[in-house]
């Protein structure tokens, strides 16, 4: 059946943007036909029967004279009528969520979707006005929806930031500083000149969450350090980057942003590629809607994905409602468009059901609880999201690839989400890691302690690398590679103390392994040849172990 823009929809796989030119969907090979239904006459015969009923009620009086007859030929005409209702849904411009706002999925012709999309910027007010019910479903930051604690569960999920947003050193007026290392002479420097270092990003943004991530997981960077400049926009961030009379030395980007200042040389130290599943973007449906209407939201979820389905098979699709929704040059477009990792129907049920959200729940509420942002990590993760209302789109998907899978595997994979993020890494050797660009220093929270004059881990020691194991787990093994640097105080002969260092990063870096970590991990021990500034050389604390991130993509 030809639709309004001159597609054919298949009657087998529900594929909408067949062109009107096919004889066959391009998706399943269904043998496609084109109804055109005659202007001004309904084509469904139920209808037409209300119709007639409708007009001879008319006809006598005014007075509505259907009979029961009639309607016994519409089953369940209320919940069809209700159907018609609109669902308001909250957002903002983020290019992620350009599929909301289009007019054509706003205008579909799918069963149950008759959208409103609003922008809303001010995150509280967004969950405030979902609470008071005057909006239905919200789409939001999985921090921002800890954060704000609106009345609703996620029944969705849409995207991944893999690369959108990042962290920028300014290389132009501080040209020292190229690692997290490099900040806390730098921050000395600049406080003996009476000044203070200043670090720019939009609020209530996964840039401010970035933000968080760097002073909750790195030993050099604490935003109290900073004077923190809040922007509304990541382009006014970026112009405070480049302005050489402010004391920017720290931005939180997303694209296109991120790329313009790759190319004009500054350094990115971190992204959300790093971290791929530290920014995901959730679809959140009100206490009210699930309780009232459950069958919207499943009509709602199947209709949206459906066209992330099609949008999948063509990520052109993408790249053009992504350049059109925010007035963006086609090389802009597909710069954001590859910083995102758009959730297909069956990864987005497997997140729900697997596992996997809960444990993302637990890390990125650790991180809010951590900042100060939250006052703990919820009890009960499983509580605050839903997996009963995207088994529909879910199905839907899977027999679309079930249908595709025999002659375009590849395009059944990415349907199912599989191939995005690789399993494995490529094997560096010692020289190649030390060799690559700094990160910045995990931070240890305990001691990583050994007895006295040998490499024998204590168990307090294991604790305190457990959950190290998890802090790496979290970073991409294909971006990000680890060192093990071990440290001694001055007690003792120079070789006996760079002996002793050696083997105890050689412990703890196998001890990491142990806990699962595929990571590139390599270990060196310097002996006291790096000791502790504003310490004696015998103090203790120079008896440490650093875990330093480095760049090896």
């Amino acid at each position: 059946m030809l639709n309004e823009h001159n597609y054919i929809t298949c009657s087998k796989c529900g594929h909408d943007k067949n062109a009107s030119t096919l004889k066959k969907c391009e998706i399943c090979g269904q043998k496609l036909v084109q109804k055109n239904p005659s202007p001004g006459k309904p084509n469904n015969p139920v209808i037409l029967t209300l119709a007639l009923a409708i007009t001879a009620g008319l006809g006598i009086g005014g007075f509505w004279l259907v009979s029961q007859k009639s309607f016994n030929l519409i089953p369940n005409v209320a919940n069809n009528i209700n159907k018609t209702e609109q669902l308001t849904l909250l957002g903002d411009t983020f290019s992620g969520y350009s599929t909301f706002r289009g007019k054509e999925f706003q205008s579909s012709k799918e069963p149950g979707v008759n959208l409103h999309y609003e922008d809303e910027f001010d995150q509280a007010k967004r969950s405030e006005l979902l609470n008071q019910g005057k909006a239905n479903l919200l789409v939001t930051t999985l921090d921002q929806f800890l954060k704000q604690k609106p009345q609703g569960k996620i029944v969705g999920l849409i995207d991944r930031t893999i690369g959108a947003d990042a962290v920028v050193l300014n290389t132009k007026k501080y040209s020292n500083l190229k690692s997290l290392l490099d900040l806390n002479v730098l921050i000395q420097q600049v406080r003996s000149q009476g000044k203070q270092l200043s670090i720019t990003f939009a609020g209530d943004t996964p840039s401010e969450y970035l933000a968080l991530m760097l002073s909750t997981k790195f030993d050099q960077f604490k935003l109290s350090d900073f004077q923190v400049n809040k922007v509304a926009d990541a382009s006014e961030a970026w112009k405070l980057l480049q302005d050489p009379n402010q004391n920017v030395a720290v931005a939180v980007l997303w694209e296109p942003y991120i790329t313009k200042a790759r190319q004009q040389g500054y350094t990115v130290v971190l992204s959300s590629k790093d971290v791929p599943g530290a920014i995901v973007d959730v679809i959140v449906a009100s206490n009210q809607l699930i309780q009232s209407q459950p069958e919207k939201i499943s009509e709602f979820l199947a209709a949206y994905y459906r066209r992330i389905d099609s949008n999948l098979r063509d990520t052109s699709q993408f790249q053009n409602q992504i350049a059109e929704d925010g007035k963006l040059s086609p090389s802009d477009a597909n710069s954001v468009l590859q910083g995102i990792d758009f959730f297909p129907a069956i990864e987005a049920k497997d997140w729900l059901t697997n596992g996997t959200l809960e444990k993302r729940i637990g890390s990125t509420a650790a991180v809010l609880t951590l900042a100060g942002k939250l006052n703990q990590v919820p009890e009960n993760p499983k509580d605050l999201f839903t997996s009963q209302f995207i088994t529909k789109a879910a199905t839907n998907s899977q027999n679309l690839i079930d249908l595709v899978r025999a002659d375009n595997p590849e395009l059944a994979d990415r349907l199912t989400g599989k191939g995005k993020v690789l399993a494995s890494n490529t094997k560096l050797n010692a020289n190649q890691i030390k060799a690559a660009p700094n990160i910045g220093n995990l931070q240890v929270r305990g001691d990583v302690k050994f007895g006295i004059g040998s490499a024998q881990l204590e168990d307090e020691g294991k604790q305190t690398l457990n959950h190290l194991a998890q802090e790496i787990s979290e970073f991409n093994l294909q971006t990000v590679a680890v060192r093990v640097i071990g440290h001694t105080s001055q007690i003792g002969s120079a070789d006996f103390n760079q002996k002793l260092s050696q083997e105890r990063a050689q412990v703890v870096g196998n001890y990491l392994r142990l806990q699962n970590i595929k990571h590139n991990i390599v270990v060196e021990g310097q002996g006291f040849s790096q000791l502790l500034p504003g310490i004696s050389p015998n103090d203790p604390r120079n008896q440490r172990t650093e875990i330093r991130l480095v760049r090896i993509n």
